[in-house]
């Protein structure tokens, strides 16, 4: 029996699910102009799972890589929530000119 494919799957949904969480965190606490930053740490992960021999390691960069990349895009959308009124917005956060 193979269980890699099942550890994949259960590592994707905790990564996926780890990223809502962090995406409204960081955009309520320190605001969505930081997007640049997850965006090249998720590049590097991709990136480092290209050179990591072992297939289990490399998918499980590749996979947490590529949700930081998609948390990234969705930290400026999860400001675009916040000004609708989707999400309670920081009231002690300066806005940024």
């Amino acid at each position: 029996m193979q269980f890699t494919g099942v550890l994949l799957g259960i590592f994707t949904l905790l990564s996926i699910g780890l990223g809502h969480v962090w995406v409204i965190k960081v955009e309520y606490h320190i605001g969505a102009h930081v997007w640049p930053v997850p965006a090249i740490l998720g590049a590097a992960l991709v990136l480092a799972s290209l050179w990591v021999d072992h297939v289990l390691l490399s998918a499980t960069l590749g996979i947490f890589g590529v949700t930081v990349i998609w948390g990234a895009r969705e930290l400026v959308k999860q400001e675009e929530r916040v000004e609708r009124g989707w999400f309670p917005r920081n009231p002690r956060k300066r806005p940024r000119s």
